[in-house]
């Protein structure tokens, strides 16, 4: 089972400081593993009151059973999920507000090799992933293409499962990129738009204050995943653009794939 550590959140402080407005229906931010999650969920709980944000854990298949309150519609919840497309996932989820976040896969692929090697990640039968002058940056790039055989699934199955198949299902489709350069530039008109479109998809009435909420809850000093944030094995670099034959590699693994998520 994967394990993921990290520094103590302090968020809830931050949402105190701000009049809050109870949800009126569940809210779901749903993604890819390493699409930017903790990024769009610590947005949005800057909108929402702290007694009704469901963080015990990240909602999936096979823990799903235990976190059902966060999609009653009688208490509505914010919850986190990486969930998998499925008849169980769409009846349970069926009364909550689904938002869902996907990411550009050649940005992906690194962020996921950035994060297995991390400290911030263990999973005890890919920990050997770790040692130091084992395996190069490109190989380790590979493995998140193609998997970890028998260990860690392909991006074309974490990609189909959990992004792919929810479309057209009534989701509001986010793009990590796209609200990354907005909460960098919140004074620009297009970031003013996203936030706009997030915020009522979500059903939150946007307040005055918006602007600083965001910039709030954006602040990577407070993510643990965030990339800066990571501890890396030494010696061990990885580029800030996947390199031309892991796009290729990409593009022959899940053909289509980047235009369907709106990136070719």
């Amino acid at each position: 089972m994967a394990i993921i550590k990290g520094m103590q959140d302090t968020l809830d402080a931050e949402v105190a400081r701000f009049v809050q407005t109870p949800l009126k229906q569940p809210l779901l931010v749903n993604s890819i593993p390493k699409g930017g999650t903790h990024l769009l969920r610590n947005v949005l709980r800057m909108f929402v009151p702290i007694e009704q944000h469901h963080d015990r854990d990240f909602v999936q298949i096979p823990n799903m059973h235990q976190h059902l309150d966060a999609f009653d519609p009688n208490a509505p919840k914010l919850a986190a999920a990486h969930l998998l497309f499925s008849d169980q996932s769409l009846a349970n989820i069926r009364f909550a507000r689904h938002i869902l976040l996907v990411r550009d896969p050649w940005d992906w692929v690194l962020a996921r090799a950035r994060f297995f090697v991390s400290d911030e990640f263990e999973q005890e039968n890919i920990q050997h992933l770790k040692t130091p002058g084992l395996f190069s940056a490109e190989a380790l790039m590979n493995m998140m293409i193609f998997g970890v055989h028998q260990k860690s699934p392909a991006l074309i199955d974490i990609y189909t499962h959990n992004a792919a198949a929810w479309l057209g299902t009534g989701v509001h489709l986010v793009r990590y990129e796209d609200l990354a350069a907005a909460v960098r530039d919140i004074e620009a008109p297009g970031s003013e738009r996203l936030i706009a479109e997030l915020l009522e998809a979500a059903g939150i009435v946007r307040p005055d204050d918006w602007r600083e909420r965001v910039v709030t809850g954006a602040d990577r000093k407070k993510s643990r995943t965030a990339r800066e944030n990571l501890k890396l094995p030494d010696g061990l670099v990885f580029p800030d653009v996947l390199p031309d034959a892991q796009k290729a590699l990409v593009e022959f693994h899940a053909p289509g794939l980047r235009k369907l998520l709106g990136y070719a």
